[in-house]
């Protein structure tokens, strides 16, 4: 049993409207989770493993709710191209090559060391169509010890030719995938992943419904991300009320845990309706910017009660760090709100901490916070070699880590208490 002390300026977000901070004080963690912060060390504790971070930043795990594997090599590119130009010239030709086994196999280990280097504990991950690949991912991902959810993406119609799969055999494969790995790991597990309602036929989408009930799998998708998207969707089903109704007739949006990627264009009935289900939405602020899909109205989520998570969209999105990601979803709801007649307040630094950490790591439970029972995910934060001209606070040094830090100031990783070395030489 893991019986830990971390000593240093503890700081979470139990709650989304402020910081919760504990300068010079002690998390408590047994058995993977945590007990409590303390003031004081009492001789309870005196004999359990100890680690001194004293003057040091200890907070929860980075969540990244949104991100594709195998289109890693492409970050960067394309960027000037909308979403479906941008799909097809970029990503479903990238996403062919993970029939390759050894290809797979480097670019997960450049992407899995990665993820590690930034900070993010948790995440949920979409993989390609193929079956051996995904499996490939969701090993490595096991080895490495970060948690993820992992996805073999479904496609049956409209998609390249290589990538359009047959019906029956994405039916069979994700039911195998499912079988096989959903009890392996506390850390990682399946989940059903539709690309979006263009790429799936009535009939794949009717069976991945039945799957994700009768298994109580997790669903990830993507919902009104770009306008040509969601004219598309009209066009497919014209008689559905909106986008949302679509998956919700499939069983696929909130029947089971779900997460919907972007949400740039949801009406106000699509948002209710993620509310009263219990759809998560995944902010990706940057590939919102990246391919001209718009900026997501996240105080109107956060006011009818959505459940918000952020996202990297690797690699529609260029930057894999999760405080860069913050950033850009603060800087999205400044100008959200200017264009509102500032009638939606923008993100605060803890409500967009709060989204990085326990608002994303509660779709995969008790995770992203110190409160007692979470799951000890925790990352400890150096920002010596950015504090030279004053002394800082620790709220003060967490907002210079996560605006002017990077990868570099994260000098230990923990995924329930287990210190995470990278994964991959």
């Amino acid at each position: 049993m893991i019986k830990s002390v971390f000593k240093g300026d503890i700081i979470h977000t139990p709650t989304k409207g402020e910081f919760e901070i504990y300068e010079d004080s002690y998390l408590i963690i047994e058995n993977c989770k945590v007990v409590k912060i303390s003031h004081q060390l009492e001789d309870l504790y005196k004999n359990y493993d100890f680690y001194d971070f004293s003057g040091k930043i200890i907070i929860p795990g980075f969540v990244d709710v949104h991100l594709h594997a195998p289109q890693y090599p492409n970050r960067g590119l394309g960027m000037d191209k909308e979403l479906i130009p941008w799909l097809n010239t970029y990503t479903f030709p990238e996403e062919s090559k993970y029939k390759d086994i050894e290809y797979s196999r480097r670019v997960f280990k450049e992407f899995i060391n990665d993820i590690w280097k930034e900070g993010t504990t948790r995440s949920a991950v979409y993989s390609t169509i193929f079956l051996n690949s995904t499996k490939l991912l969701m090993d490595m991902f096991i080895e490495s010890g970060l948690g993820a959810y992992i996805g073999k993406v479904n496609m049956d119609r409209n998609s390249a030719p290589n990538l359009t799969e047959d019906t029956y055999e994405s039916i069979k494969d994700t039911k195998e995938l499912i079988l096989e790995y959903k009890d392996r790991s506390e850390l990682v597990r399946p989940i059903i992943t539709p690309r979006f309602i263009p790429t799936c036929t009535d009939e794949l989408l009717t069976e991945l419904g039945n799957l994700a009930i009768e298994y109580n799998i997790p669903v990830q998708s993507h919902l009104n991300e770009n306008t040509s998207e969601v004219e598309w969707v009209k066009e497919l089903y014209p008689n559905s009320k909106n986008y949302a109704s679509v998956y919700d007739d499939f069983s696929l949006f909130g029947q089971s845990k779900t997460i919907m990627a972007h949400c740039v264009h949801n009406t106000d009935e699509e948002i209710d309706l993620m509310a009263d289900n219990g759809v998560y939405a995944a902010h990706c602020p940057y590939s919102n910017f990246n391919l001209s899909s718009g900026m997501s109205p996240i105080r109107e989520y956060l006011n009818a009660g959505v459940n918000v998570g952020l996202g990297s969209d690797i690699s529609g999105g260029h930057i894999l760090s999760i405080p860069r990601v913050m950033v850009g979803a603060i800087h999205t709801s400044k100008m959200v709100w200017l264009q509102n007649q500032k009638e939606l307040a923008p993100l605060t630094l803890s409500e967009a901490f709060y989204l990085a950490t326990k608002g994303g790591g509660s779709f995969f439970g008790k995770v992203g916070s110190f409160e007692k029972g979470y799951d000890s995910d925790l990352l400890v934060i150096d920002i010596d070699n950015l504090t030279t001209l004053k002394t800082l606070t620790p709220e003060e040094k967490l907002q210079k880590f996560i605006y002017e830090g990077s990868s570099d100031n994260i000098i230990e990783r923990y995924v329930k208490g287990k210190k995470i070395e990278r994964p991959y030489k």
